[in-house]
């Protein structure tokens, strides 16, 4: 292979991932046979900025003078949507939803504009199923309204006719990588077209005040498809996420310029469409008559929800000499081998010869600390084989020292334990805001890894 020229970079067209170097596979996405130098752009030499005045489309005034009424939220019709939104789409926003195949994405989407044409006409694009396949699944989740508008459309010069004609407040584009632009370098899906396509309709959102979703593909490690400017172009990204084999749906704000980022958004996908779930906490949790060993309840918080979720591991014994497995489900890898090594080294559980398997249940991620101490007690009573009680939760994060340090809204999870039905809580030791004496949970202060193993297992051994 000839050598590249000096100063060539080549770009994977389904990524945007750069290397100076060509190669036959994307070392981001992993496709196959997609890095190409791109087309070098000429550049004027001496090219410079023009200190010349141009037109402003408005005058400059006062921020005193200016009506915030024009920005703010208006909710959508689905609480869950609106709650990860921070209160519904923002006129002129654009919104970038991304998900797996299969998830839901459209149906979400079109529930939601059947519900916002109820205040304003909604244009539905699609460009990946034909106007008569929309048409059914609206029969079936009864998304049907007349002042919701269907085209089947691949081309931007034919999105903004449709545009013109029928002058939406909401524009839902399904999905950005199907449609294409005359003049612009590139297949349909590639980055180029991609991005420029995203460009232009930001353009036309800002320029219209048109509320603008836009659909978008994954990659196989689930971050967005195309360059990583395009997450940038946008006002939100949202991520809807979980298990095609189940029913449990969770939406989440990656970028949010009008609210959090930190909320998520529950619903379960049944046969009628997507249904709002305000109190999922007892999906994450098993129902079973008596405890296991290798479990243990903790609560989450995301944004300002507080969420149970069980932790479950499983040890195996090795009997020869292969390397031992760490498996992690729904857990960061990382710190499952962090809290592992500070088993055995600050608490003596020996576990090294054994395969690990961490996982949670109903599918949640649990990306928080606060998740540490149940990891902990689970892998202890994994491996002393001892049940942790049913109604004990355990909070709080674990240090490199056996430390367990304090977090955030203790306050809330102790009382969505309480009214889960749980009686008893590990949580770190001089935590502050907990609750009084007269609630039905019994706290119990721990300072240490090895204290909590003692509190959490000793009443089972």
């Amino acid at each position: 292979m000839a050598k590249a020229a000096a100063g060539a970079v080549y770009q994977c067209t389904e990524c945007g991932w750069r290397s100076p170097r060509w190669a036959g596979r994307c070392g981001q996405c992993q496709a196959w046979g997609s890095l190409a130098e791109p087309a070098a752009e000429p550049v004027r030499a001496g090219a410079r900025v023009q200190l010349r005045a141009a037109p402003a489309h408005a005058p400059a005034s006062p921020i005193s003078q200016v009506d915030p009424a024009a920005a703010r939220a208006r909710p959508t019709g689905l609480d869950e949507l609106d709650r990860v939104l921070g209160g519904g789409l923002v006129p002129g926003a654009v919104v970038l939803l991304a998900g797996e195949p299969g998830v839901g994405k459209s149906t979400l989407l079109l529930e939601a504009g059947a519900l916002a044409a109820e205040s304003g006409r909604v244009l539905y694009l699609t460009g990946e199923e034909s106007a008569a396949q929309v048409r059914l699944r609206a029969d079936r989740i009864g998304a049907v309204t007349d002042d919701l508008f269907l085209a089947a459309e691949t081309d931007f010069g034919a999105l903004l006719s449709h545009v013109e004609a029928v002058e939406p407040a909401l524009l839902i584009v399904d999905s950005v990588q199907t449609i294409s632009a005359a003049g612009v370098e590139g297949v349909p899906g590639g980055v180029t077209q991609v991005r420029e396509i995203t460009a232009a309709l930001t353009a036309l959102a800002k320029q219209r005040t048109l509320t603008t979703i836009l659909v978008g593909h994954v990659t196989k490690d689930g971050s967005v498809a195309g360059p990583r400017t395009l997450e940038h172009l946008v006002d939100v990204v949202l991520q809807f996420e979980g298990d095609v084999r189940g029913q449990l749906r969770m939406v989440r704000a990656l970028k949010n310029r009008f609210g959090p980022t930190d909320e998520i958004g529950c619903f379960e996908l049944g046969e009628y469409g997507l249904i709002g779930l305000p109190d999922p906490s007892g999906l994450f949790l098993s129902h079973r008559a008596d405890p296991v060993p290798g479990t243990c309840v903790t609560v989450t918080l995301e944004g300002r929800r507080p969420l149970l979720a069980e932790v479950q591991t499983l040890l195996c014994r090795l009997d020869g000499q292969e390397p031992a497995r760490r498996v992690a489900s729904g857990l960061d890898y990382a710190r499952v081998g962090m809290v592992v090594a500070v088993l055995q080294r600050r608490a003596q559980v020996q576990i090294g010869r054994h395969d690990i398997y961490a996982a949670t249940v109903g599918g949640v991620r649990l990306s928080e600390p606060a998740a540490d101490l149940a990891l902990a007690l689970a892998l202890a009573s994994s491996r002393a084989d001892a049940s942790v009680p049913g109604d004990l939760v355990a909070i709080g994060e674990v240090g490199l020292a056996g430390e367990i340090r304090r977090v955030a809204g203790l306050q809330r999870r102790l009382a969505e334990a309480e009214r889960m039905g749980f009686r008893r809580a590990l949580v770190p030791a001089g935590s502050a805001a907990l609750p009084s004496q007269a609630g039905q949970i019994m706290v119990t202060e721990v300072a240490d890894v090895a204290t909590a193993i003692a509190a959490g297992l000793g009443g089972t051994r």
